[in-house]
């Protein structure tokens, strides 16, 4: 298929672009670049400058690209950052979403795959997490998202615009070629790995006394490559709906540190801070409709593998991308 990618210079849109091509699918990556990396895009990929806030240009490079189908990865995505200005994160993760949405309409894109969040449920009910749990955010960031599903089952319903969106937890590893640099690095495991490069002289643990059994928080990982093969299972005509993506098995703040110990060689010095506001103390999801009804299976389950792809990864780019 023709596949036009939102977001594709970006952690997880880089490493599901070379999937799909890898897949024989013909790519166009459209991204602004203030969080991608133009190094990030495969070059076997069309790349477009560009951002969702230009209608005009949005609607013409779908129409370039003859787009078959849409991946929306594009999103501001700091959690924190969204409580502190909430404005950014409805005017690009929502209004400039609405641009997307309607120029793919206009360009007869035949499935939309779009980039959600766990965020969406905010503090669960239960656990492990499945898609019936009530969607309550706890901040504008997963609020944004979950107006943007709301746009989505309208779009299905007046226009006819088949979707999956894909409810992610937490996108961890790297491909050969690929791996995770953002600008402002909030995630877990590359801050642990730089305490191992010798970028930083600690990691940090924020919250010791939660219900869990070493006392810090549990959160699910599922591999960048194993989210990549979800995007493309989703382009299948048919295959429609909500889902989360994760491995179901979920590993405390400790856990990771050991395994980034265990898989670097090196020791990696913590300290342990106060909680954060607004962190529950478990995060794992239930992803057996993905199973069922995608046929979806991952493949590195496992910490260790995910960890060992991107120490490798990070070894080999030890600043990130150049650009």
């Amino acid at each position: 298929m023709n596949v036009f990618v939102t977001g594709g210079a970006g952690y997880i849109g880089s490493v599901c672009v070379e999937e799909l091509l890898n897949a024989g699918h013909v790519v166009t990556v459209f991204d602004n670049l203030t969080e991608g990396h133009r190094s990030a895009v495969d070059p076997r990929a069309k790349f477009v400058l560009g951002d969702l806030a230009d209608r005009e240009l949005v609607a013409r490079a779908l129409t370039d690209a003859r787009a078959e189908a849409v991946i929306h990865f594009a999103a501001h995505a700091l959690v924190g950052e969204s409580m502190q200005n909430p404005g950014k994160y409805f005017r690009n993760n929502v209004a400039n979403g609405l641009n997307l949405l309607d120029a793919a309409v206009a360009a007869r894109v035949r499935k939309f795959v779009f980039s959600s969040t766990c965020a969406t449920y905010g503090v669960p009910e239960k656990m492990p997490m499945d898609e019936s749990l009530p969607q309550l955010p706890v901040n504008p960031y997963g609020e944004s998202k979950l107006m943007f599903e709301k746009m989505l089952l309208w779009y299905r319903q007046l226009h006819g615009l088949e979707f999956v969106a894909f409810r992610y937890f937490n996108a961890a590893g790297a491909s050969k070629k690929f791996g995770e640099h953002h600008r402002i690095e909030t995630h877990l495991i590359p801050n642990v790995l730089k305490v191992a490069l010798g970028q930083k002289e600690q990691c940090e643990i924020f919250g010791t006394n939660y219900p869990t059994p070493d006392g810090t928080c549990i959160r699910d990982y599922i591999h960048i490559v194993d989210l990549a093969q979800a995007h493309i299972l989703a382009l299948a005509p048919g295959r429609a709906g909500f889902f989360n993506l994760g491995n179901g098995s979920g590993y405390s703040v400790r856990e990771v540190i050991h395994a980034c110990e265990r898989i670097s060689g090196q020791p990696i010095k913590s300290i342990e801070q106060p909680r954060r506001a607004g962190d529950p103390p478990r995060l794992v999801a239930a992803a057996d409709k993905a199973f069922k009804e995608l046929d979806w299976q991952p493949k590195f389950p496992k910490l260790e593998a995910i960890v060992a792809t991107a120490w490798d990864w990070h070894k080999r780019h030890p600043q990130g991308y150049r650009d």
